[in-house]
């Protein structure tokens, strides 16, 4: 079976992205999918970039509601669409990201990591504090560290997510097996509490040959340790990203042993057989 429902999504609304909604529901429908959920980012404290406007991840709520209810319905009976948002953990934010979720009506929630100590892995300088060994335990303590803080959310974004930005590129300092202490406690953990896992196609969309995030061994231990629940993501910033290699993403996950996939409906799972 297709997987007809791509859960992690941004457009203009996000800091890093200039793709109009429209555009991005239209490929969507041309992509064959029944579902789409919307997951503007909230990262909140975010340090100032150069590449980046001030403030690119603070999101105003009220307009991206409003834009994603009119679509929702002028596109009703051809494609459904979910109001998401990606919540960027910090302890800084802690009583400001639980705000956030309590006061809106949320169908679907993203908690990721994407600050470590106040830097993004995406840029070089992060990998410049210590061996690329010990920035990886750092972000998996972060991570444990943050999903115990803030538990209003329904999946975990992409759990090794630095993997992407690693540098240099020819380092090959990562695997499950490798950090299996760390990444065990935050599937564990995942799993004892009724979360789940964001399967991320985003490496997929440029290299149909990639790793997805989390890769293949890691979908495969949350299995192993009570894992119920996951949601597939492209990531996609873009039309041209939606749904990128979702088939790859289905065989993966039946590999490991799953047989469904899950949406949401104001933050009530609901299966579907893959």
């Amino acid at each position: 079976m297709q997987i007809a429902a791509d859960y992690h999504l941004h457009t203009h609304h996000s800091g890093d992205s200039k793709a109009p909604m429209e555009d991005m529901i239209k490929q969507g429908v041309l992509r064959g999918l029944k579902e789409m959920c919307f997951t503007e980012h909230m990262d909140l404290d975010y340090p100032e970039c150069h590449d980046l406007p001030k403030d690119p991840f603070t999101l105003d709520i009220r307009s991206y509601r409003e834009e994603l209810m009119k679509y929702k319905e002028l596109f009703e009976g051809r494609i459904e669409i979910k109001f998401g948002i990606e919540i960027g953990m910090q302890p800084s934010c802690l009583e400001e990201n639980k705000k956030i979720v309590r006061e809106n009506d949320f169908d679907f929630v993203i908690a990721s990591i994407h600050l470590v100590d106040g830097a993004d892995p995406y840029y070089e300088s992060f990998w410049t504090g210590g061996s690329i060994e010990d920035r990886y335990r750092r972000y998996f303590d972060a991570t444990l560290e943050n999903i115990r803080l803030f538990d209003d959310f329904d999946v975990l974004g992409h759990l090794d997510y630095m993997s992407r930005y690693v540098f240099p590129k020819n380092d090959t300092t990562y695997s499950y097996e490798r950090f299996r202490d760390r990444i065990d406690e935050i599937l564990k953990y995942l799993a004892d509490n009724g979360k789940g896992l964001d399967i991320n196609s985003k490496v997929l969309a440029s290299d149909s040959d990639g790793i997805p995030n989390p890769c293949p061994e890691v979908i495969r231990r949350f299995k192993e340790l009570g894992g119920r629940i996951i949601t597939f993501g492209s990531d996609a910033h873009a039309p041209t990203g939606i749904a990128a290699g979702f088939e790859r993403l289905r065989d993966i996950a039946l590999s490991c042993g799953f047989t469904e996939y899950y949406t949401f409906e104001k933050r009530s799972p609901v299966p579907h057989e893959l």
